[in-house]
């Protein structure tokens, strides 16, 4: 019976997100990512900055060159206290260009707090929040302020593409990877305007909802303990359960580097996972507060986190892993398939595209995933370090 009901719940996820998601989005299409090309207001680039080094100076670079009035958009770097050459790099872009302030914290004090700080000095309607190691493409910031066509419309996300996809077997099966994750798995949410986690890689917000939010993100803790990770997840819920829509749009676009090791890989996933973790602990109290859809789909995935690391040892210590092992990689082909024939990827340059079957590792990277990361996630949610790229900052004070 256990069995059965596991299976049921992993068909309900994937028929919201590889189906009904896709109805959907094919419904409301139109409706949901319409754009106001006329609309210009004011905007402020917010890039959060912890040990990035050289990084940091390309991104400040890529963000000046966007196609957007120069006397229209402001760019505040707040570093958090970095120990390496941060700091300098941010500076020396600084001084090559316009528009450009460089803050720094005065003590360790997490993103969040450090883009609540740039957000109370800023003067602008909108706020562009960039991750300190990525490229902006030229066309981004427009193409994310046309999708504010309402008022109701608090934040748009934008696609966050691999900028080193062919470096090695890992990095092409990341490449894959996001494409499902921005392409497919958020149908459901983009076509309800409820998005419940928009990457702080490239996500712009009305200017008053951060500020509206802002004593509920400077308090945010877990079990007593100020955290500092997961921080864009929680964001966004707090925008959704508020009553507001959020859009992501696939023509706006950035550039990360993806992990090329194992190492780093599973660093990334384990923040990921401990960020999946806390917003169920936090936020599945007030699901009902979801559109009925949105909340079927964020309970079937909660659920699904908790009893799916069972169902691998269960299947381990009975004998019958490698069934489940072959339905896996099964069902990689299939979405390989779908990868390799999608009309998306084929206008890509060659440059972002990746082989198919680069994908199919994943039916070993995914099990070991779940049944590693989600329980050592559990055991160390009530970490409060940065926890960016691998990057560990000092103790909330």
């Amino acid at each position: 019976m256990a069995v059965v009901a596991v299976q049921l719940l992993i068909l309900l996820a994937l028929l919201n997100r590889y189906v009904f998601g896709l109805y959907l989005h094919l419904v409301t299409r139109g409706r949901t990512d319409d754009r106001d090309p006329s609309y210009e207001p004011t905007v402020t680039v917010v890039i959060p900055l912890y040990n990035e080094g050289r990084s940091i100076y390309d991104t400040i670079h890529s963000v000046a060159r966007v196609d957007y009035p120069a006397h229209k958009l402001a760019i505040i770097v707040v570093d958090d206290c970095s120990t390496d050459d941060s700091h300098a790099w941010a500076s020396r872009a600084r001084d090559e260009l316009p528009n450009v302030v460089v803050l720094k914290n005065a003590y360790n004090m997490g993103k969040r707090k450090g883009i609540n700080h740039a957000v109370r000095l800023a003067r602008s309607e909108l706020v562009l929040s960039v991750d300190s190691d990525v490229i902006v493409h030229p066309s981004a910031v427009r193409e994310l302020v046309a999708r504010f066509t309402r008022p109701d419309i608090a934040a748009v996300g934008g696609r966050v593409h691999v900028s080193n996809p062919n470096a090695n077997w890992l990095t092409k099966l990341q490449t894959i990877k996001y494409y499902f994750g921005q392409e497919h798995l958020k149908h459901l949410e983009r076509s309800l305007e409820s998005v419940m986690c928009l990457s702080g890689c490239l996500t712009m917000y009305r200017r008053h909802v951060l500020l509206e939010l802002e004593p509920v993100l400077e308090d945010r803790n877990l079990l007593g303990v100020p955290i500092k990770y997961g921080e864009d997840r929680f964001l966004t819920h707090q925008i959704v359960r508020r009553g507001y829509r959020t859009r992501m749009t696939l023509d706006a676009m950035c550039f990360t580097k993806a992990p090329t090791t194992l190492n780093g890989y599973f660093n990334q996933q384990l923040r990921w996972k401990r960020s999946n973790l806390a917003d169920f602990v936090i936020g599945i109290g007030d699901a009902w507060r979801l559109h009925p859809l949105v909340c079927l789909h964020y309970l079937a995935l909660a659920a699904l986190v908790a009893v799916y690391p069972l169902v691998i040892v269960s299947q381990a210590l009975s004998g019958d892993l490698l069934p489940i092992m072959t339905i896996h990689l099964q069902f990689l082909a299939l979405l390989a398939l779908v990868y390799h024939v999608a009309p998306s990827v084929r206008r890509l340059p060659p440059g972002l595209r990746v082989h198919p079957l680069s994908f199919l590792p994943m039916a070993v990277l995914m099990p070991v995933a779940y049944l590693v990361l989600t329980p050592l996630g559990a055991l160390t949610l009530d970490t409060s370090s940065w926890e960016t790229r691998g990057h560990v900052g000092s103790p909330s004070r």
